[in-house]
């Protein structure tokens, strides 16, 4: 996909304004970059949610662990 182009969104003006306050928290130069930074912290959410399951719940394998019998 090319993306050096652009083209137009309808979006409602309660969209609009809802962007442009993100635009400016964010410190975004342009809308674009304010609905990729929207996109991204998204696709971060998504794939912290998918492998981060056992976040907090795993520990390091100690030698108890390793399931080997022992003479």
């Amino acid at each position: 996909m090319n993306m050096t182009g652009s083209t137009t969104v309808r979006v409602s003006k309660t969209t609009l304004e809802t962007l442009e306050k993100i635009r400016q928290k964010t410190n975004a130069k342009s809308l674009d970059e304010a609905i990729r930074l929207l996109i991204a912290g998204e696709r971060k959410m998504k794939i912290d949610e998918a492998f981060g399951l056992d976040k907090g719940r795993i520990k390091a394998f100690s030698e108890e662990d390793r399931g080997e019998d022992r003479n």
